[in-house]
């Protein structure tokens, strides 16, 4: 049985994404497009165009050709959408890192996706600069002022590039990087035809009005804040007001002093807003419609949010192979627990994990997509790419849900086995690999662990070897000082042997019990 939308179908246009995402930038040229959060300093569309074709323009002077790629690792800042967007005007390809990532993270990234130029702010350029050594990366770049030998971006402005590098509409324009349930990050290949169609297919769904100020508080580098937030709200010619991190009373300040009516969260945001005591301090009431994504949110959460904002708060369903929106909820049509309905000129499938078959109205089974803004694939990964996609078309999420008789859907599990810790993705199968690099470990499993705040707390069960003496804290300082800060140990636990089948695979869900 396929689920069709029951949304009209969108036209998505032949053309490249930022010809999409800045068509409206001749209407509103005096307006801002950007707004630092922290400072104020706006960017009005005139300044955003100029900046876009500039920094083009001074890529192509520099031979930078289709296809080349830059890496960006900052955080929410107006510069950000200059930099995306000049790189896919010269026809490159952006390459976008967490800037929270240690050395080995950054490397891994920049050895799979070949940049040639690494864009960074000063307080990252340390972790910058250890990594990109032995990497392709031939200058480094920081948006803010030159310092310590570095050049600041304004020197690779040029002169203005009039009209965009014209490159196949099915050409590689943004290399994010998604973890798999084992070994590191892949890069998934997304083109400018599947973010074009997405962003026609998001706002095909949900009314986004003209002019909408829209908080970009979900990082950039991350699909959900790339996409929902920074192209979908530049393209109807509304303003971002850029934060670099979450901060709960400048988050409600800037709400209240911009009268936000749209917000695009995750469910640690709706948390805080359900529950902190600061929340009745300030004026939300121009907030009507929230949208929660990157992470599973309970029912209840959602309508005790709610309830106490006076707005309706929705899910959203999605994955960086995605686009990332395959599900969403149009205003009114919130059900509690539901992710909404398939998007337009997208199809649902739910199959029998085991068997493949097609499963009918109600029934749980592996949650499949297919429509325009599947992923062409996993970068230099073919076999990962085929395990996820198949010949049909059909792209596997790896959740397990099920679709009511109108036409809704509710995740109820996950068949991956990926932690996830506030949105980002935690792969166990990388912890494992660091917990046994430890003298003092001789086997190890982690899961997650349910969270009221984060979702999933990524945690370790270890075998301790003879003659081991650090403590459990030990360990997890141990990978703390290697990963990212999502990626940290929310405990470990010695035990006597890791549960596992008799094929030799780690019985997690054994261990997901006892906690």
């Amino acid at each position: 049985m396929i689920h069709k939308s029951p949304l009209p179908d969108v036209e998505i246009p032949e053309a490249p994404i930022t010809e999409v995402v800045l068509r409206r930038a001749t209407e509103f040229p005096d307006e801002p497009a950007l707004i630092d959060g922290l400072t104020g300093r706006a960017l009005t569309y005139a300044q955003l165009v100029d900046a876009v074709h500039r920094f083009a323009g001074g890529l192509v002077a520099r031979r930078f050709a289709p296809g080349d790629v830059v890496a960006i690792m900052a955080p929410n800042i107006p510069e950000y959408a200059m930099v995306f967007h000049g790189v896919a005007y010269a026809g490159g390809i952006v390459t976008t890192i967490n800037p929270t990532y240690g050395d080995a993270e950054v490397r891994h990234q920049l050895e799979d996706a070949q940049p040639r130029i690494l864009v960074t702010v000063a307080p990252f350029l340390e972790t910058a600069r250890a990594a990109a050594v032995g990497t392709p990366v031939e200058d480094i770049y920081l948006i803010g002022d030159a310092t310590d030998g570095v050049a600041s971006i304004t020197e690779l402005l040029g002169d203005p590039l009039t009209e965009p590098v014209r490159v196949p509409l099915h050409s590689p324009v943004v290399l994010p990087y998604s973890s798999g349930t084992t070994g590191l990050a892949k890069g998934v290949v997304l083109t400018h035809r599947m973010l074009v169609a997405n962003l026609m297919q998001t706002l095909g769904a949900i009314d986004v009005p003209d002019n909408q100020t829209v908080v970009a508080v979900l990082p950039m580098f991350h699909i959900y804040g790339m996409q929902v937030i920074m192209n979908l709200t530049l393209a109807v010619g509304g303003t971002l007001i850029t934060m670099p991190r979450f901060d709960l009373e400048q988050y409600l300040q800037l709400h209240q002093d911009h009268k936000i009516s749209m917000a695009f969260v995750a469910p640690p945001i709706v948390l805080a807003l359900a529950k902190h005591p600061v929340v009745d301090q300030y004026d939300l009431s121009a907030l009507e419609w929230m949208n929660s994504g990157a992470a599973p949110l309970s029912a209840e959460l959602a309508l005790e949010a709610g309830s106490r904002l006076g707005c309706e708060v929705v899910q959203g369903y999605g994955m960086t192979e995605l686009s990332p929106v395959s599900h969403l909820t149009p205003r009114g049509q919130f059900k509690p627990g539901s992710v909404g309905v398939t998007a337009p000129n997208t199809e649902t499938k739910i199959v029998d994990p085991t068997t493949g078959d097609a499963l009918g109205i109600g029934e749980d089974g592996e949650v499949c997509v297919r429509g325009p803004q599947v992923m062409q694939g996993y970068l230099n990964k073919p076999e990962a790419t085929a395990n996820t996609i198949d010949e049909d078309g059909w792209l596997h999420t790896g959740d397990i849900g099920h679709i009511d008789e109108d036409g809704h859907l509710y995740v109820v599990d996950r068949l991956k086995e990926l932690i996830k810790y506030k949105g980002f993705q935690v792969p166990p199968a990388e912890l494992e690999a660091l917990l046994l690099t430890h003298p003092g470990v001789l086997d190890a499993a982690v899961v997650g662990k349910p969270d009221d705040e984060a979702g999933e707390i990524p945690v370790a069960f270890a075998v301790r070897a003879e003659g081991c003496r650090e403590s459990e804290d030990d360990i997890a300082q141990f990978i703390a000082g290697q990963v990212a800060h999502y990626k940290r140990l929310g405990q470990v636990t010695f035990i006597d042997a890791v549960p596992k089948s008799p094929s030799g695979k780690i019985l997690r869900r054994v261990l997901r019990d006892q906690l």
